[in-house]
């Protein structure tokens, strides 16, 4: 079952709670529902729709490198933090041990191309990608 959260995070942003967690079974058939969730959050955002798409593509690779990794029984966790003509994504799952992200893997240059920023890392056994796409909407007003 599908819950959204309001606890305090800081995976992917340090310090910052997630304006928005979303917490999904480690499982490939609910990885519309992040790309969803991430397309809503985007253009609530104003984000222009180009972006929304390459952002729902980014967070499909990028749940494309964590699955695999996920332990029985571990949860993806999403976790989204909004700014003013940005959106910062952090996708998580617990794995066994230490993951070393295949940065030669297709999913990681789809997700590098698309997203502005993109970065994998391990906390303890939680293999993390977060990746930030930043607005190529122009300021209103300038």
């Amino acid at each position: 079952m599908a819950s959204i959260g309001a606890r305090t995070a800081t995976t992917g942003q340090a310090g910052r709670r997630a304006d928005v967690e979303l917490r999904l079974p480690a499982d490939s058939a609910f990885a519309s529902v992040l790309r969803t969730t991430t397309a809503g959050l985007a253009a609530r955002l104003d984000f222009p729709i180009d972006d929304i798409e390459d952002l729902r593509i980014a967070v499909g690779e990028a749940s494309a490198m964590v699955l695999p990794q996920a332990g029985i029984g571990s949860d993806l966790t999403c976790r989204f933090y909004m700014a003013p003509g940005e959106l910062t994504v952090s996708i998580a799952v617990g794995a066994d041990g230490p993951v070393s992200p295949d940065y030669d893997s297709f999913a990681w240059q789809v997700l590098t191309t698309l997203a502005s920023h993109a970065t994998a890392h391990n906390e303890g056994d939680t293999f993390v990608i977060t990746l930030t796409m930043e607005s190529g909407h122009p300021e209103i007003g300038s």
